[in-house]
Formats: C-alpha cells, sequence, structure tokens
C-alpha cells in the first residue's frame, strides 16, 4: 500500500451551503424518482456509472439542453466502447445552447495585460454571432467544413466558434505564439477553409504583431481560402487598407486579395452583416465541434475530434454538479485558446454566467494582475495552473492582504498536480471558506475524469472525487483494481464525451493505439494515479514519464511535491536516465535569481525528498539550468527532456513554447 501523510482537512462545506447546491439538487431528485437512498456521493456515483442510460437521460434533462429532439436512445452498444454512439436520434446545435439566454446581463469581459477592458452582452453576443455566421457562410462555409482560430483568448475568438458551431462547421484554434511549422503541423492536417486571426497579442509587457505569421500559414496551407483579421492591437499596417471600405461598396469579402487566399477585416464583416440572423443548424448529437490537439513533442500532433453534444453535455454536468456554476457567477480561467480549458471556459455561457476572458502574461503588474482581476470583476470561480499557485507563493504574495478576495468562492487548478502545501497555502492566503477543487482530466476527453464537488470535503493534496458518469478505476499492470495503491487510471465503461476519433484515421487503428491497446476495450489514460480509502485521488504523474530505479515505479509528482516546497527553487523537471542496466533519477532546477546551486542546497533538497517521500526518490543527480522545456499550454515537457539528455532528436520542437531551452540538456557533462 501506498504510504500518504495523515489525511489534513481544509474545509468542509456547511448544511447550508450544500443545500444550495445543484449538486445536491440533483442528488435528491434522483433519490426521489428512482426510491434510492444514497449513503454517500460513492454511492451516487456507482449508481451513475451501473446505469449510465438512466444518468445521461437525467442529466440531459436537468441540464435542459436545447435540441430538436433529444430521441430515446441513450447510448446504442455501450458495451463496445471505442464504438459507442451517444443519443443517436437527438438533433441540436451547440451554439443554441450557449445563446439561450438574450439580455443585457453581461456574457464576456475581455480583460488585457495593458489594462483595457472590454465587455458584451448576452444580447450583443447573439447579434455579433449572427452577423459573424452570415459573414462564414458568405465565405461558401457549409456544414462539416474547418475554421481554423490563430487567436489569443479575447472575445472575438469565442464570437468566431460559435458562428463557426452555429453554421455546423467545426472549430479548431492555437494559440499565436505558437511558430509557424508547429501550427502548421497542426491546421495542415484538417484542412481549414477559413481561418481568423487577431493583427496581434500582449504578452510580458510586449506587444506581437502576429499577421505575417498568420499569412505565412495561409501560403503554406492551400485550404485556407479566407484569412478574417481582427483589429485587436491596431499594430499592423495593413489593417488600415482593410478596414477602410464602406460597407455600401458591396461585401467586405470581396476586397484584398493575397496569392491563394482572400484577407478581410472582422470588424468591416461585423459591421455589413449586423442586423442579419442566421438559424443554428441542428445537427447529430455526434457532429464534430472541435478538433484539438496532442502536444506534439513525440511527432506530428493527434488530431482529436470532438463531438458537439458530448461536449456540451459532460461540460454541462462539470460545471453545474461538480463546480455549482450558476448565472450569478462570474467565472474565469487563465488559458490560451491552443488548451482545452479554453474550451470548457467557454462552456460556461451555457449557465448564463459573466465570463472573464484575459490576454497577456498571468505575472504582469508585479503578478497581481490575476489578483486585480477577482477583486475589480468580483470573479467567485477563479481557475488557473498548478504552477502559477506556486510562484504566487514563492512571490510572497498574501492576496488576502493585498486585495479584496470577498466574492470568491472557488478555486480551480489544473495543468499539474497541485502540491499539498500549495493547498494548505491557498487556505491561509486566500480565504478559509472556499472549494479548492484540483481537477484532472485532459485534451483527450476535453474534459475531467477526477474533479472537485461542492458537498465533498477538501483533504490537501488530493482531489475530491471520479466526476459523475465516468467509471474511472486504477488498474495494476495486468488489469486488477487496486485501492491506496498506484497504477494506470483507467475507465472501463463508454461516456459521452470520449473522441468520436482521429482526423484522417479512417481504419482506427491510431485512436485505438492511443488509448485501448494496453487493456481491451478499457480507455487507459495515461496517468499514475491512485484512489484513496477515503475515495479522493491523487494524481502521480504521467505514465509514460514515470521513475523506475531499481524497478520501483515513482511517478514524477511524487518528487515535484517536495521540490515545490523550497522557496530557492523556482522550477524544475525529474527524468530518468538509463545508467548501465538500471535507470537513475535526475533532477534539473531553475533557481531563484542570485541563488546558486551550492553543495548545502543540494543536500537540503535531497534530505526534503528522503524525509517526506522515500530514499528511491531521492535523484542521482541534481543539475541547475537556467530554463525548463513546457508545451503551448505551459506544462513540463519530461519526454523532451529524457529524449534530449539521451542524445535522442526531439521531433517538432516547435510545439513546445521555448525550444531554445532544450540545449541546457544537451551534452551536460553532469549526465556523462
Amino acid at each position: 500500500m501506498s504510504v500518504q501523510p495523515t489525511p489534513l482537512l481544509l474545509w468542509r462545506p456547511t448544511p447550508a451551503q450544500v443545500q444550495q447546491t445543484q449538486m445536491q439538487q440533483f442528488w435528491s431528485h434522483i433519490e426521489q424518482k428512482y426510491g434510492y437512498r444514497f449513503s454517500d456521493y460513492r454511492a451516487l456515483h456507482a449508481w451513475s456509472v451501473r446505469h449510465p442510460e438512466n444518468f445521461w437521460a437525467e442529466m440531459w434533462a436537468f441540464c435542459g439542453i436545447v435540441a430538436d429532439t433529444a430521441g430515446s436512445t441513450i447510448c446504442d452498444d455501450r458495451a463496445n466502447m471505442e464504438g459507442a454512439t451517444w443519443f443517436p436520434d437527438a438533433k441540436l446545435n451547440f451554439s443554441d445552447n450557449l445563446l439561450r439566454i438574450n439580455d443585457n446581463s453581461t456574457a464576456l469581459v475581455g480583460l488585457s495585460e495593458f489594462g483595457d477592458r472590454r465587455t458584451l452582452s448576452y444580447l450583443e453576443l447573439n447579434q455579433h454571432v449572427n452577423a459573424m455566421s452570415a459573414a462564414l457562410l458568405a465565405a461558401d462555409v457549409t456544414v462539416g467544413d474547418r475554421v481554423a482560430g490563430f487567436m489569443p483568448n479575447i472575445i472575438e475568438t469565442v464570437v468566431a466558434m460559435l458562428a463557426c458551431a452555429r453554421v455546423g462547421a467545426v472549430w479548431t484554434s492555437c494559440s499565436p505564439d505558437f511558430g509557424v511549422n508547429a501550427a502548421c503541423d497542426r491546421f495542415a492536417q484538417v484542412e481549414p477553409k477559413v481561418m481568423f486571426t487577431s493583427d496581434g497579442y500582449c504578452y510580458n509587457a510586449k506587444i506581437i504583431d502576429s499577421v505575417a505569421k498568420a499569412r505565412q500559414l495561409c501560403e503554406d496551407i492551400a485550404s485556407i481560402q479566407r484569412l478574417i483579421v481582427v483589429p485587436f492591437i491596431g499594430t499592423s499596417r495593413s489593417l488600415h487598407a482593410i478596414d477602410e471600405p464602406s460597407v455600401t461598396r458591396g461585401s467586405p469579402l470581396d476586397n484584398n486579395a493575397r496569392g491563394n487566399f482572400e484577407e478581410s477585416c472582422y470588424s468591416a464583416l461585423l459591421n455589413h452583416y449586423m442586423g442579419e440572423t442566421v438559424p443554428a443548424v441542428p445537427l447529430p448529437f455526434n457532429h464534430p465541434l472541435y478538433i484539438l490537439y496532442s502536444s506534439g513533442t513525440t511527432g506530428k500532433p493527434k488530431c482529436i475530434v470532438h463531438s458537439a453534444g458530448g461536449t456540451l453535455l459532460q461540460h454541462r454536468k462539470e460545471h453545474l454538479l461538480h463546480t455549482n456554476l450558476t448565472l450569478d457567477d462570474v467565472f474565469f480561467y487563465f488559458t490560451t485558446c491552443g488548451w482545452m480549458m479554453w474550451n470548457w471556459l467557454v462552456s460556461g455561457l451555457a449557465s448564463g454566467c459573466t465570463i472573464v476572458l484575459y490576454d497577456g502574461s498571468p505575472f504582469a503588474k508585479d503578478g497581481d494582475v490575476l489578483l486585480d482581476a477577482i477583486e475589480t470583476e468580483k470573479i467567485s470561480i477563479f481557475g488557473v495552473g498548478a504552477k502559477y499557485l506556486d510562484a504566487l507563493e514563492k512571490a510572497g504574495k498574501t492576496p488576502h492582504r493585498s486585495h479584496n478576495v470577498d466574492s470568491l468562492r472557488t478555486i480551480l487548478s489544473t495543468g499539474s498536480p497541485l502540491s499539498r502545501h500549495s493547498f494548505e497555502w491557498i487556505y491561509r492566503s486566500f480565504k478559509r471558506d472556499l472549494c479548492l477543487s484540483s481537477i484532472s482530466g485532459g485534451t483527450d476527453i476535453v474534459s475531467c475524469f477526477v474533479l472537485g464537488n461542492p458537498l465533498l470535503p477538501v483533504y490537501a493534496g488530493e482531489i475530491q472525487c471520479l466526476g459523475l458518469g465516468m467509471d474511472v478505476a486504477i488498474w495494476d499492470q495486468d488489469g486488477a483494481s487496486l485501492v491506496a495503491q498506484k497504477g494506470e487510471l483507467v475507465c472501463t465503461t463508454a461516456f459521452p464525451s470520449a473522441p468520436i476519433g482521429f482526423w484522417n484515421d479512417e481504419s482506427g487503428d491510431r485512436y485505438h493505439q492511443a488509448y485501448f491497446a494496453r487493456y481491451p476495450n478499457v480507455w487507459a489514460h495515461g496517468d499514475y494515479g491512485e484512489i484513496t480509502e477515503r475515495g479522493t485521488v491523487i494524481i502521480h504523474g504521467r505514465s509514460d514519464a514515470v521513475l523506475n530505479p531499481g524497478g520501483v515505479r515513482i511517478g514524477t509528482a511524487e518528487i515535484y511535491r517536495q521540490v515545490e516546497t523550497i522557496t530557492d527553487i523556482m522550477d524544475s523537471v525529474v527524468v530518468g536516465q538509463q545508467w548501465g542496466e538500471d535507470e537513475r533519477v535526475v533532477l534539473f532546477v531553475v533557481l531563484r535569481e542570485e541563488v546558486l546551486l551550492t553543495e548545502a542546497l543540494t543536500d537540503r533538497i535531497r534530505e526534503t525528498i528522503r524525509g517526506n517521500a522515500t530514499p528511491r526518490h531521492v535523484p542521482a543527480v541534481i543539475i541547475a539550468v537556467a530554463d525548463i522545456p513546457r508545451t503551448m499550454s505551459g506544462k513540463v515537457s519530461e519526454i523532451a527532456v529524457k529524449k534530449t539528455i539521451h542524445g535522442l532528436s526531439v521531433e517538432n520542437a516547435d510545439a513546445l513554447a521555448n525550444p531554445a531551452s532544450l540545449v541546457y540538456f544537451r551534452h551536460h557533462p553532469a549526465l556523462a
């Protein structure tokens, strides 16, 4: 059995708070309708996975899914996990569900690093989506066509995506900080007809022009017939040429031919088509909505196709029940448009809440920019990456002293496991009465397997529960279920947000190999985790990055949790290096400015790891580096480091946010 610290209870909802949650309302409804008395949440979860047809039908009704019809069949073949089709007779449109409100309440708030603030009401959002839908139809975008977004996290990106969904096209996006090659590796595979870009974006006190990269993409990808440019920062001189045409001269789609593609201005299109009404196209539940991409650091990115219905139903479940999102909430997640958390965030519009978008560095204004947003926008649900929270702590921030955080009731964390000490710091430094929900899932399912629950207590370092309807377990290598032991995170029965498949994978072989090759007809997610006896979950890292010194499997997160407690260390990555016939653990650290990796600090790192984990976790080698490679979504790329120290090439290094950092790991003398 895994040895874990004594559980530290940090928060428990009051009876009054429990009664106000939508999870409790759903729980009571199921008990009354089906005649059950669930002893605890785990009993409700067990019902949800044993009776999936009933559960997902009830979720459909509870969430108020807007559809022409739901149909009578819930799942046509749930015993076949790869081939199951959910709600095969349903007809709906994703945009109808996110645009159900049409009043003057605030839908979107767009903030930038430079202090700009823009808003759009639900009424205006509906108008803008209709206008941009008309523009897409005029550009000959039809059902099933792909539309790409090379966009920052701004209001126009949301409008473009919803317009795309409205006409039945498929939205795919990445952030403009991607290099041309990395973006081309993604978009070229799916052959978009139209691409949206902004003229630039903000990051780290810089304004960066992105039009040149976007035009190069259009030149390189023959399928792109039109580039629509959003004048967001106003740095591109060419925008003045495409922002001028009067709408009385005909459609702005007629302007600015550039080689094999036409170029139009978003603002001109919006003005030209404002007032148009475009009926949403009713489409099958399993019609493609999004194409998301794997990181691409081990080869060409996988193009993961997600359905409109599966995405909608899963996000609604996670928002309403597991996050208790209501129309009174102000909902924020720090994300780019190249990370699935953007898709997850935007689905919050279906709840009628206010969504706060942010373009820029999360550490702007001396690290206060997002804390300022909590205060000024009265954010109630605040989502960020675990590394951001760790960086705030190491910067000595105490948000409840520097800012008014009274509006906060939930903090969400993902991207990497949130350490036990970070849990404790949040309750000391933000506020005592909030639900801290670490969540984990991924691009593969555009949602979560394990996440928060407003009914349950919060224990330091632990994810609160398994998601309803998600038949999650931890298995050993032979497929035996484990409790309070580490193993592979699997999902053993079908669920609606599983991908439709991979793009250009007609045989389904690549899809099968990615998730089902290890355990027949069982989804193997690639996470190394543990379900405790309390039913909480601990993620110990990625399976493909698990360390194996002396044949003992160690999750990388187990080491990161200890390293993060050392304030002199700003960042780290740990990998296994082949050493003779065994493997040794190598830890790379980025140190605080002016701190040196002395023998004393090295000893302190080792003693911290040994004392709080086991001697097996102690690195054989500790090396200071200036930077650590990360994916565009901010995750440490352990695979890229491991390949580099073994003299192997990193395919598609452009998929990294900072590929130049690999030089620090190549031919390092301490590894010889």
